[in-house]
């Protein structure tokens, strides 16, 4: 099984677009959703606010950028993979994670045959994703240390070469940092900090 990425780009927050395709009106919204069953809840809020809609049909990845272990799709309606099917393709593809995409049909009264109806549907989808406002998910590691006071700036130093946030500090005899940064930065940042303070730092993961 191939390792999960540390970082990667997820949905800031609910985003929609809307077009017309033949008089039939497309709406399609976007959501963060980190497990299926918060996808699931996101696909009924919407059939909710469109209950007189032709169709609402959905797809999700709720995991990593491609992932395919957490997927879901539905064509509620229209003829088969013509809906669900396109819309998980253009997401598998997007290089955004935890995403969750409905696009509701309003029937305009002219057919657009099952090409026009994937092309509408995946259409849709990356419309959406073209004004999409999204953020970096880092997977935190938490890190506390103990060091001494000569080297306190130079420790100090370290830290934004290494994105380290720090949270809080205490100062007795010696100083206790407690701070975060991503997991993938461990490693380099406390060998970094074990030179700087040739092995007298103390160092625990939290």
């Amino acid at each position: 099984m191939a390792e999960q990425p540390n970082r990667y780009l997820i949905p800031a927050g609910r985003h929609r677009v809307e077009e017309e395709i033949q008089r039939s009106r497309f709406i399609t919204s976007i959501a963060h959703c980190a497990s299926r069953e918060e996808a699931e809840r996101f696909v009924a809020e919407l059939r909710a606010e469109f209950p007189d809609a032709t169709h609402n049909c959905w797809a999700y990845i709720a995991g990593p950028p491609g992932s395919q272990l957490h997927i879901g799709m539905s064509d509620d309606g229209e003829p088969k993979g013509t809906a669900g099917r396109p819309m998980l393709t253009v997401l598998t593809h997007c290089k955004v994670g935890e995403i969750a995409a409905v696009v509701t049909r309003y029937f305009g009264g002219t057919k657009l045959g099952t090409g026009g109806l994937t092309r509408a549907y995946g259409g849709g989808v990356k419309l959406a994703l073209d004004s999409l406002p999204t953020t970096e998910k880092i997977d935190w590691q938490p890190l506390t240390l103990t060091i001494d006071y000569p080297i306190l700036d130079q420790l100090r130093l370290l830290l934004a070469p290494h994105e380290a946030e720090v949270l809080q500090e205490q100062f007795t005899d010696r100083v206790r940092i407690e701070l975060r940064l991503p997991r993938e930065q461990i490693d380099a940042f406390r060998h970094a900090v074990t030179e700087l303070s040739s092995g007298r730092a103390l160092i625990d993961l939290g």
